[in-house]
């Protein structure tokens, strides 16, 4: 299973949205702030919102915001909300299946299944790691300039006509 660009997506604008941190910023200026389809970011932020990792504001000067402060936001938090919280592997037992799992006995089978329990230990570092670190870790181990060009490159965008 591959992960969707909507991870990438939903992490580089909440990191925006915590450098801009300046009230609610329209999705259609963070789409092309990127260049990005803004119909599927509209998608990404409306999980985003369901999952309050952002609040949204309608109206002529609504848009979205943080809903809680960057250390209080985990990548897993943003990765839980658009992905889903389903594990990655599904363990079918595909060793008791067909001649393989005919000529062996029951005892044998009582135990997990050794690739199940090691993709599932791997998912569990996975998920813990990516719990362990937040929007402000990011913006900590940014480069310094990161934050400055956002907000250049964002005030360029909310210049044009019609963005």
């Amino acid at each position: 299973m591959r992960m969707g660009e909507g991870v990438e997506w939903g992490l580089h604008c909440c990191l925006t949205l915590a450098w801009l941190d300046n009230g609610p910023v329209p999705s259609g200026k963070l789409a092309a702030l990127f260049d990005i389809s803004p119909t599927y970011l509209n998608k990404c932020l409306q999980r985003l919102v369901r999952a309050e990792i952002l609040t949204s504001m309608p109206g002529a000067r609504g848009g979205v915001q943080l809903a809680r402060a960057p250390e209080d936001i985990t990548l897993m938090d943003v990765v839980a909300a658009l992905e889903g919280r389903e594990t990655l592997f599904c363990c079918t037992e595909i060793r008791q299946q067909g001649a393989a799992g005919a000529e062996t006995s029951a005892r044998e089978f009582a135990q997990p299944c050794g690739i199940a329990t090691a993709m599932r230990r791997a998912e569990l570092a996975w998920r813990r790691e990516l719990a362990g670190q937040t929007i402000a870790d990011l913006m900590a181990s940014a480069p310094t300039t990161s934050a400055r060009r956002i907000r250049r490159s964002y005030d360029h965008v909310s210049a044009r006509p019609g963005v």
